[in-house]
């Protein structure tokens, strides 16, 4: 069992609220995190025909057998319990007394947003970050496991480095779990009539990441209209399966472009979808430089979730192509973070960030760039960051 950074807020989340709800995509650990943080807990699993029977024809009597609360995992599948635990959630005055995990967004979200608002304490968890993996030592053994081209790879979700599954083929799970997904959520979620087609929509996507959203060649590359397209995206985004970064709304005196860009979450069911084949394959692939855009990304909003913080990070470009991958605002400070996939700094890489710093002005904070190098360094007016670091450092997202 691997420590997750965010034990400590949802624990803390649970000193607040009287319930608190844990949610992201399948794998990311939701369920593991939920029983290591609150073990006093019952575990109810709402998968099991008779729990789900139960909790469907008498909520009452099911809710009155946990009166001093329970982890009820998967818990969109009973959608109307959310009612029911609205009563049991004001009748008492102990915070924290139920737990509640679940994958498919839609059914949970909805049903806390329409049941139990103001009383639910929310925390995101996607799979596990770099500084997570880092600080487990995971899977121990040579130095091409904990290669750069191995972590992009391989990816973050738990399944993939626990113990009994140390032998597990990244491209035989992730089959398996991209073939679970479609057949669990999206024919729940979609009317979907030909998966063939989702599927490629998908791969689509996963071709786009790090890329500005077209929505209308994405739709036409895939044989479907766009407020399909729309529609499948939205679902994919639900499932934390990929995100939006919206552009940063400022003007600094030049038209920016307003498009959000399109990343997945995870990097190593990029790379499955991606069809590459293996870590080495990632040393000359086309695509090096936006799997590692979107790895870095990623890090960057798992370290806010995890936090227990919005995500609020952007991009920002201007109609001259002038970009910085990522910026946020902290602390009353603008920051820019450049990503650069290869391994020998260069000091071009900050050209565009000293740039956008002119336009911004004293707003800015010294620009940082991650880059797939194993050393970091300080000048003085910015700083280069290594791969190994990112995830531990608040200057990536705040």
């Amino acid at each position: 069992m691997l420590p997750r950074d965010a034990f400590n807020t949802l624990r803390g989340l649970a000193r607040g609220f009287p319930i608190v709800a844990v949610t992201g995509p399948r794998q990311s650990g939701k369920t593991t995190l939920a029983r290591q943080a609150f073990a006093e807990l019952p575990y109810v699993n709402l998968e099991d025909l008779d729990t789900r029977e139960l909790a469907q024809s008498d909520p009452r009597r099911f809710l009155a057998r946990h009166v001093e609360g329970a982890i009820f995992d998967e818990v969109q599948r009973v959608p109307a319990l959310m009612s029911y635990l609205l009563g049991a959630a004001d009748a008492g005055t102990r915070m924290g007394r139920f737990v509640l995990t679940g994958s498919q967004q839609f059914g949970l979200m909805d049903g806390i947003t329409q049941s139990l608002a103001g009383r639910v304490g929310m925390l995101t968890l996607l799979p596990l970050s770099n500084a997570e993996l880092a600080a487990a030592g995971a899977r121990a053994g040579d130095a091409q496991r904990h290669s750069l081209e191995n972590r992009l790879w391989r990816g973050g979700f738990p399944a993939l480095y626990a113990a009994h599954r140390q032998d597990v083929e990244p491209a035989h799970w992730f089959a398996a779990y991209v073939a679970t997904y479609i057949e669990r959520d999206v024919r729940q979620v979609l009317n979907v009539g030909n998966l063939l087609t989702f599927q490629r929509f998908v791969s689509m996507c996963a071709a786009r990441s790090g890329q500005l959203l077209n929505l209308h060649s994405l739709a036409s590359d895939c044989g479907i209209s766009q407020p399909t397209a729309r529609q499948w995206l939205t679902v994919l985004q639900a499932s934390h399966l990929v995100s939006l970064l919206a552009p940063h709304h400022r003007n600094f005196g030049k038209r920016l472009v307003k498009t959000p860009k399109l990343y997945f979450l995870d990097s190593g069911l990029l790379c499955y979808l991606l069809r590459i084949a293996s870590p080495d394959d990632l040393y000359t692939h086309a695509m090096r430089g936006a799997v590692f855009e979107t790895w870095v990304v990623a890090e960057a909003l798992k370290h806010r979730y995890n936090l227990g913080l919005p995500p609020d990070l952007h991009f920002w470009r201007d109609n001259h192509g002038l970009e910085i991958d990522l910026v946020f605002e902290h602390a009353s400070r603008l920051h820019a973070v450049e990503c650069k996939s290869g391994t020998t700094y260069i000091p071009s890489w900050l050209q565009a960030a000293r740039r956008w710093r002119a336009l911004v002005g004293e707003e800015a904070a010294d620009p940082v760039l991650v880059y797939g190098g194993d050393d970091g360094h300080r000048g003085a007016d910015y700083e280069v960051m290594s791969w190994r670091a990112v995830g531990r450092a608040e200057r990536l997202s705040g």
